[in-house]
């Protein structure tokens, strides 16, 4: 059967997980993991597989795991991509997806966290693009800007955050715009150092080259 990203959105268990482990993680003091979340990952690595003329349905696989790629954190922050490959499968298999692509559904969703993670397929590598370009002030629940950490403020600081991509010379750009009264660029790559290397390394797999700006200068 050929699941959709339709499909998916209308199931109550994966509504149900989303939410409940959004709402996990703001118990724990971490920024937004919920439906905007998982729409904006969606899109964007639909969209890339997209620009870069991938098969229709690869990129629909890819829609699939960026909506549930944070399903794990109904159990647990820790390992979230482990459990939530597991919660994919069974949910997918339950659906009557055709095996391999549940496999590579839930490869994706296994290896897109950043401290063991890799693109080991084309939709995880579109995966870990989108997940790790999510960086905006919408993200953050704390209001009291007295009480941010450095994910609050360095999320707070982005204004803008934008993924293109330039199927003619293959390049993938992150482009931010940063309120620097809030958060110095240093502090960006303090965070976010180790998420923009797995970005290079997944633009790789795809042929691509990655490229970050921010505000309008070109830092990778």
């Amino acid at each position: 059967m050929k699941v959709t990203i339709r499909d998916i959105k209308e199931n109550e268990e994966v509504q149900t997980y989303i939410k409940l482990g959004n709402n996990n993680l703001g118990v724990m003091g971490f920024t937004e993991h919920g439906f905007r979340h998982a729409n904006l990952v969606s899109h964007i690595a639909e969209n890339i597989l997209k620009k870069l003329n991938y098969p229709e349905r690869e990129q629909q696989l890819a829609a699939i795991a960026g909506y549930m790629h944070d399903i794990g954190n109904v159990i647990s922050r820790y390992g979230h991509g482990q459990s939530g490959a597991l919660i994919t499968w069974k949910i997918l298999d339950k659906m009557k997806m055709p095996p391999e692509e549940i496999a590579t559904i839930a490869s994706a969703i296994g290896n897109h966290e950043e401290q063991y993670g890799r693109a080991i397929n084309e939709v995880a590598a579109a995966l870990i693009l989108a997940d790790k370009s999510d960086v905006h002030r919408t993200r953050v629940r704390n209001r009291d800007i007295a009480k941010f950490d450095i994910h609050d403020r360095v999320n707070y600081a982005v204004e803008r955050s934008f993924v293109n991509v330039n199927e003619g010379e293959r390049v993938i750009t992150l482009d931010l715009t940063i309120d620097l009264d809030i958060c110095p660029v240093m502090e960006y790559f303090e965070i976010f150092l180790t998420r923009m290397i797995m970005c290079r390394r997944a633009a790789g797999f795809l042929k691509t080259k990655f490229e970050l700006i921010i505000n309008n200068a070109k830092l990778l």
